[in-house]
């Protein structure tokens, strides 16, 4: 029997597996074949505190899961495939066996939606990205290409237009899918132009010399033709890993997990969420962080009380 398992290790499941360990919970990471969240596909890190000269995103991945391990927290690898929730122990179904825990915590994050292009494996963190605010600083006075014609691409291009040259917004389609004062703020901004009815096809670059230009095809014409610029952002949206919750956990109307105000409980007794798989606003390194440290005194207290 577990006292504490944990289901993730970004910032959000690390974090909370420090404070877990630091209080003797000895707690057990559950990750993936592909462990530390969507920081391993970031290059270099200048928001996180502590790192002046900015750090590699797997580089602190590293150091928070050895800062975990120096006070006795556990690593397994493998496939969650299934979670049982309704009565206690919480069991959990990890490659071939079951696993029993008084307390779970939830931080499997959120991936970041993309198109499927064979480069994008290649050049994300090289000038392709799913982040405005941890990227956009690099790209200062450059041309810079968003993806997307919701709300979140109308974000990104705002936010970008303060760093880049020229934003240029591509959308799929001859009409916004954003919100009518979102469109308009991206419509009237100086800085940003809107390419309609394209689909990237291409990303031109190496990681080398970084992406240098998208190839786009006209939705109607199938003309092709080359946007040069220093970097595209994808402003598609994000799909929060919640699959193995689905019919127990209450999430909202877009699939994040729902926690108590000011918490990080569900409505499940002895299960909490942190990090992006609840989060769809801020999304950022640290906020999860911080989520997760929530999460593991929020635990340490049900274990108390219980």
């Amino acid at each position: 029997m577990e006292e504490v398992v944990i289901l993730g290790s970004g910032p959000a499941g690390l974090t909370a597996a420090l404070y877990s360990s630091r209080a003797d919970l000895k707690p057990l990471v559950l990750e993936g074949p592909e462990p530390g969240g969507q920081l391993t596909t970031t290059t270099d890190v200048e928001n996180f505190p502590g790192f002046p000269a900015g750090v590699l995103g797997p580089d602190l991945i590293s150091n928070m899961r050895a800062q975990a391990e120096k006070f006795g927290t556990r690593f397994e690898t493998g496939w969650a495939t299934k979670v049982e929730l309704e009565s206690k122990p919480i069991k959990i179904t990890f490659s071939d066996k079951v696993i029993e825990t008084k307390v779970l915590i939830i931080a499997t994050g959120a991936t970041a939606k993309t198109l499927g292009l064979p480069e994008e494996k290649e050049m994300m963190g090289f000038g392709l990205s799913t982040c405005a605010t941890c990227d956009g600083a690099f790209f200062k006075d450059e041309d810079i290409i968003v993806i997307g014609g919701g709300d979140s691409a109308c974000e990104e291009a705002i936010f970008l237009a303060k760093f880049g040259k020229k934003v240029t917004m591509v959308l799929r389609r001859d009409v916004f899918r954003a919100s009518k004062i979102m469109e308009e703020r991206a419509k009237n901004h100086p800085k940003i132009e809107i390419l309609y009815n394209h689909s990237l096809v291409k990303i031109l670059g190496d990681r080398k010399s970084g992406v240098t230009a998208g190839l786009f095809e006209n939705t109607d014409s199938k003309e092709q033709k080359e946007v040069s610029c220093a970097a595209i952002f994808y402003g598609i949206g994000h799909k929060p890993n919640t699959e193995l919750f689905e019919g127990v956990i209450k999430t909202d109307e877009t699939g994040y997990i729902v926690t108590n105000p000011d918490q990080t409980a569900t409505n499940v007794a002895g299960v909490y969420a942190c990090g992006d798989v609840q989060d769809s606003h801020y999304r950022q390194a640290i906020t999860a962080a911080g989520s997760g440290c929530k999460a593991a005194m929020e635990a340490e207290k049900y274990l108390d009380e219980a």
